[in-house]
């Protein structure tokens, strides 16, 4: 597939949308709704959060979860489609006997370019998810994508990043599910150091831009059972600067919309 020339913007969609936990076929609903509405205004793109099928180490996604290409990749492959927008979703992926935290890459044409599975798993969500084993960068009518998922992204493994910045990337899309205990305070604290320095090094080492698009809502199981997802999804340019950080919300249903310069 052919990348159109460099040097340009592109329109992304930030889906912060509300995750209710184990609701997967509402939660497919919801995420249809926001790629339908992304391409009416506009965007070349929308990227989703992560695990947006069941949530983040629910449990119930060990009888649900589907396959990749399955039940509920085909209905955002459809969306796609129907709506002519490239689309960046996390889901729970079954594989033979294992359960992944998976991005999907879905080309405006409904088909699903590549995946990415979760590489750094959290302690706490390793007897749901499998690590992955591979970075991956696809070439697109839109640019070179690199795809991974939230805790990829920690400072201390920044491998991850700069390998996909390392193979080409011309920008970095990230499914993340950023939570916090019941009692933090925004006010007091407010949310986002880690990943803004994290993304920062990388965009600027790489000039490249770096998204990382959280959900809302209650954690209803898991070790983090009561924290709360809190959106506050996160745009690096190029430079390394923050271009944006989105809304901090622990219930809101949000589609944002912002131009992004690739290298």
């Amino acid at each position: 597939m052919a990348i159109q020339d460099c040097n340009r913007k592109i329109t992304v969609g930030i889906g912060q949308m509300h995750i209710c936990g184990g609701d997967a076929n509402e939660n497919i609903e919801n995420a249809i709704y926001f790629i339908k509405n992304a391409a009416q205004q506009g965007s070349s793109i929308i990227v989703l959060p992560e695990c947006l099928d069941f949530g983040w180490t629910n449990s119930q996604a060990i009888k649900g979860a589907e396959t990749i290409p399955g039940f509920y990749s085909d209905k955002l492959c459809l969306a796609a489609e129907e709506n002519e927008i490239f689309v960046v979703a996390g889901l729970t992926e079954r594989f033979e006997d294992k359960l992944y935290n998976t991005a999907i890459l879905i080309s405006n044409k409904g088909e699903i370019v590549g995946k990415h599975r979760k590489i750094n798993i959290l302690e706490i969500a390793q007897h749901l998810y499998s690590k992955g084993r591979s970075c991956v960068v696809f070439d697109t009518e839109l640019c070179r994508i690199g795809l991974s998922i939230c805790a990829d992204n920690f400072p201390e493994y920044g491998a991850i990043a700069e390998t996909l910045g390392l193979m080409g990337a011309q920008i970095i899309l990230s499914p993340c599910s950023w939570a916090v205990p019941p009692d933090y305070k925004q006010e007091q604290e407010p949310y986002g150091d880690l990943w803004i320095k994290s993304y920062s090094e990388i965009a600027k080492k790489f000039q490249i831009p770096v998204i990382g698009v959280s959900n809302t809502g209650l954690l209803e199981d898991g070790a983090w059972k009561g924290w709360w997802c809190i959106g506050a999804s996160l745009v690096v340019s190029s430079n390394g600067n923050v271009q944006k950080q989105f809304e901090f919300s622990r219930e809101g249903n949000q589609l944002y919309q912002i131009e992004v310069e690739l290298p």
